[in-house]
């Protein structure tokens, strides 16, 4: 399931529109507990008599996803909330379920032979174990709220600690749409620019600025706001607290691309553990073009054309001959897989959206100019 929702995020550019529309499914949909085995779980986490700590409870989720569902409920005392049931037995599934799609993606030759991705796989089990401890997610929730906080472009909900368990996450519910009704035929430029710079704003803030960072860009933890026009983030299972010495040494490479200074972006690259310190001058070379190639809406003087973009198939491109053509197969430090795919799920989102956002102006507010 985290496989097909992380596939899912890719353009067309990277899979075929066939196989992207149908692991979409998996971005807000799986199978869903029956209601009995609902009731089991809310016993088991309330005790005896949980009924009474509600006036409505729908047992028909609201949303699915990959270690629990969510649904409404109407708390004894009004409050609105939305409850994020976990599936039984998940949490003691995680070392077995990361091996197998580990397993499998070398079966199926997904994975080159030669490319050592045993310190991605540990900080896998790392993350979803994370995931699976709902105490920790609103500790996270609560943070992220406080952080945001003087973002009115953003909301937060809140924590409802009195109903709020290892395996159930209470939390005020939200109405809204999804983000990607944006992108409807007919949405003026207007909302979706602004919805684009909202979402690269906070990426840059979590990255820069926060050091602590929502990691799983799914298009389903976004909703919309139709009155106010902002931005509900949902979930906070998978956040990261990113060290300071990691984010200087982004920062560092950031203002050494701005500056077109080749030579500062390698010694970057290799403080950050892209490049082997000794790896060949056309090797190097190759990583260096795939970094200036990833930061082009950085680079680029103006509002950036998200929705015409070509880079996503351009990075590929790049990518496949520096494995496949210069037989660099480097794994990724494992710090930075989450980082990773915030990033690009916030490129392909603002795609989604055929935002144009001023990307080059937003990142020298947030670092400063060098």
């Amino acid at each position: 399931m985290k496989l097909g929702q992380l596939l899912s995020l890719e353009s067309a550019d990277i899979l075929p529109p066939e196989f992207a529309e149908a692991l979409a499914v998996l971005r807000a949909s799986a199978d869903t507990m029956p209601p009995s085995q609902v009731r089991r779980m809310l016993g088991r986490e309330y005790g005896k008599g949980w009924e009474g700590r509600f006036r409505e409870f729908n047992f028909e989720p609201v949303a699915s996803a990959s270690i629990g569902q969510v649904h409404a409920a109407v708390a004894a005392d009004g409050r609105r909330l939305a409850l994020k049931i976990q599936y039984p037995g998940v949490a003691r599934s995680i070392e077995s379920d990361v091996d197998n799609v580990a397993s499998l993606l070398r079966l199926a030759k997904l994975l080159p032979v030669d490319l050592d991705v045993s310190g991605i796989i540990a900080e896998a089990k790392h993350q979803l174990r994370q995931e699976a401890e709902y105490l920790l997610e609103a500790q996270s929730l609560r943070r992220y709220r406080m952080l945001v906080a003087d973002d009115p472009g953003l909301l937060v909900p809140g924590v409802h600690d009195d109903l709020t368990t290892r395996r159930i996450l209470a939390m005020d519910f939200v109405d809204g749409e999804e983000i990607e009704s944006l992108a409807a035929p007919g949405t003026p430029q207007g909302p979706r620019d602004a919805a684009g710079y909202t979402l690269e704003r906070l990426v840059f803030r979590e990255l820069f600025e926060f050091r602590f960072m929502q990691t799983d860009p799914n298009f389903a933890n976004y909703r919309m706001l139709p009155d106010s026009g902002r931005i509900a983030l949902l979930d906070f299972g998978s956040t990261r607290e990113l060290p300071q010495a990691l984010v200087e040494r982004y920062t560092r490479i950031v203002r050494a691309v701005l500056a077109g200074d080749r030579t500062a972006v390698r010694s970057g690259a290799i403080e950050i553990g892209y490049l082997p310190k000794e790896e060949s001058d056309e090797r190097a070379r190759g990583v260096v073009d795939l970094i200036f190639a990833v930061c082009e809406p950085l680079r680029h003087a103006g509002p950036y054309d998200f929705g015409r973009s070509t880079l996503p198939s351009r990075v590929r491109d790049i990518g496949l001959d520096l494995a496949f053509r210069r037989g660099f197969l480097h794994a990724p430090p494992p710090e930075t897989v989450f980082l990773h795919r915030k990033l690009v799920g916030s490129f392909l989102l603002c795609a989604r959206l055929r935002a144009r956002v001023d990307t080059h102006a937003l990142i020298q507010e947030i670092i400063g100019p060098g």
